[in-house]
């Protein structure tokens, strides 16, 4: 009988230890870099798209409506397979660091950066999935998708309360993402920082950058936490619905665009963290 436990113990630390393994490849490292980068892109073209919203055009500001646009570009089927494969390989390198990084730290520390991980690894597999979409052939339509969900929830006794919560979640990360832009807390994601004046681009590209993608944060989660409030699930839209509601308030064209600048700015710190960033 204790043959048989300490068989299957050797073949659990076996496993364990291939998967640690793995978590530290090389190769999935550099895939997972690109992760990043692919991240930086799809921000920057939803930059581009939301100053056309401001400046009176019609799309969708959002992720889906990004990897749309990057699908009609020559090469585009291409980048949207890379895109889904880099951010895969990103999430799993995040799920990675939950289960087995960080033993050196403290135990408060050590879960709270489990934790951090965890949700980027649930990020970076959203993000994929949305390539992943689109590189079998569909479409997706985030404010749609939100309103279903949305809708759903509220069915349920206490959807009104877990949805505001939602909504208070998503903007007080968006007030974290500015404050982080304002002190300059994203260079201690950094591992190196490039020399001389791409240094300075890179700090201020990261300021602009994490303001930006905050300040879209907030109001989105604004409207979550409208929707909840009024228990209407049409106003709990996506990012593509909250900078589109931004835009019909007061001077909200001007802010528009400099939320927009905001996520271009966001999405080329991002290629700068691929290449320089921590892992």
């Amino acid at each position: 009988m204790s043959g048989g436990v300490d068989r299957a113990k050797r073949e659990a630390r076996r496993a364990k230890d291939t998967a640690e393994e793995a978590s530290e490849s090389k190769t999935l490292e550099i895939v997972a870099r690109f992760g990043w980068a692919a991240s930086g892109l799809l921000h920057v073209l939803i930059g581009v798209l939301a100053l056309r919203l401001a400046l009176g055009a019609s799309g969708e500001a959002d992720q889906a409506g990004a990897v749309s646009e990057l699908s009609s570009k020559p090469g585009g089927a291409l980048l949207i397979w890379a895109g889904m494969i880099a951010c895969a390989a990103l999430a799993l390198w995040q799920f990675s660091d939950a289960a087995f990084g960080y033993r050196h730290l403290e135990d408060k520390k050590k879960w709270g950066k489990r934790a951090k991980a965890v949700g980027l690894g649930i990020v970076f597999a959203a993000i994929s999935s949305v390539f992943g979409v689109f590189a079998f052939g569909g479409s997706s339509d985030s404010s749609e998708t939100s309103q279903d969900a949305s809708s759903k929830l509220l069915q349920f006794p206490g959807g009104a309360i877990v949805l505001f919560l939602i909504g208070a979640g998503i903007a007080a990360a968006g007030i974290f993402y500015v404050y982080k832009g304002i002190v300059q807390k994203f260079l201690d994601d950094l591992k190196t920082l490039p020399p001389g004046a791409q240094r300075i681009g890179v700090s201020w590209l990261g300021t602009f950058g994490y303001i930006g993608k905050g300040a879209a944060l907030v109001v989105l989660g604004i409207l979550f936490s409208v929707a909840a409030l009024h228990q209407d699930p049409e106003q709990a839209k996506g990012l593509d619905g909250a900078l589109k509601a931004l835009k019909e308030q007061p001077f909200g064209d001007a802010a528009l665009i400099l939320i927009a600048v905001g996520l271009m700015c966001y999405g080329l710190y991002l290629g700068a963290r691929a290449r320089y960033g921590k892992m």
